[in-house]
């Protein structure tokens, strides 16, 4: 997993409450287990025509979005079902991070898992985000997670918080196998220890 320290560009604006993740990847999307390729059916729905045509209107058809890496919307992110392909999809279009005011715990859950940091801050101020964001290619926003905080283009700085494991893992590049192998040598050790005290395991699980 790439590891997330400062990211700094355009943010896309998506100004809707409860975008549910039928939305970010519809359904006739989801056969596949392979984690590349989902991007370009991001919202595809509201992103083509039934012809396969562009909206012009939509934000990430726009020329100053199309290389957004972050993307600020409003509240409850993420809702609906619980497929992961919603932040693969994100991913692999180039999305590092989405900020909301709130997100569906799964969808939250899901990003961490796949490289995405998700930013929980008040609607005022995700309210301000997108009207910066609104000035495309003139205003970029930096995600700084090591700080933990934004920097908006004028300069000023919005603090946020992430769980310190899930920031470390992020900040280190580790998904959960990752932070596991991480303590293989403590896992040995514990395992030594305790085939010592109880020999008997070997025999019942086979070894």
């Amino acid at each position: 997993m790439e590891k997330f320290t400062r990211l700094t560009g355009v943010a896309a604006p998506l100004p809707m409450v409860n975008v549910d993740t039928d939305m970010v990847i519809p359904k006739n999307y989801l056969k596949t287990t392979v984690r590349t390729g989902l991007g370009r059916h991001l919202f595809a729905e509201m992103r083509y025509e039934e012809d396969g045509s562009e909206r012009a209107d939509f934000v990430l058809n726009k020329p100053a979005y199309r290389q957004s890496k972050i993307l600020i919307a409003f509240e409850n992110f993420g809702c609906g079902s619980s497929r992961e392909h919603a932040p693969w999809a994100l991913l692999d279009f180039g999305i590092r991070c989405v900020i909301a005011p709130s997100f569906a715990d799964i969808f939250f859950n899901n990003c961490f898992k796949n490289g995405i940091l998700p930013v929980v801050l008040p609607k005022a101020i995700c309210e301000q985000l997108i009207a910066d964001a609104e000035r495309g290619a003139n205003a970029t926003l930096t995600v700084d997670l090591d700080a933990e905080e934004l920097i908006r283009s004028d300069g000023e700085r919005i603090a946020f918080a992430v769980e310190p494991f899930r920031r470390h893992r992020l900040l280190q590049g580790l998904d959960e196998i990752g932070a596991t192998m991480a303590r293989a040598s403590s896992i040995d050790v514990f395992e030594d220890r305790l085939a010592a005290h109880q020999p008997w395991r070997a025999s019942v699980l086979g070894q």
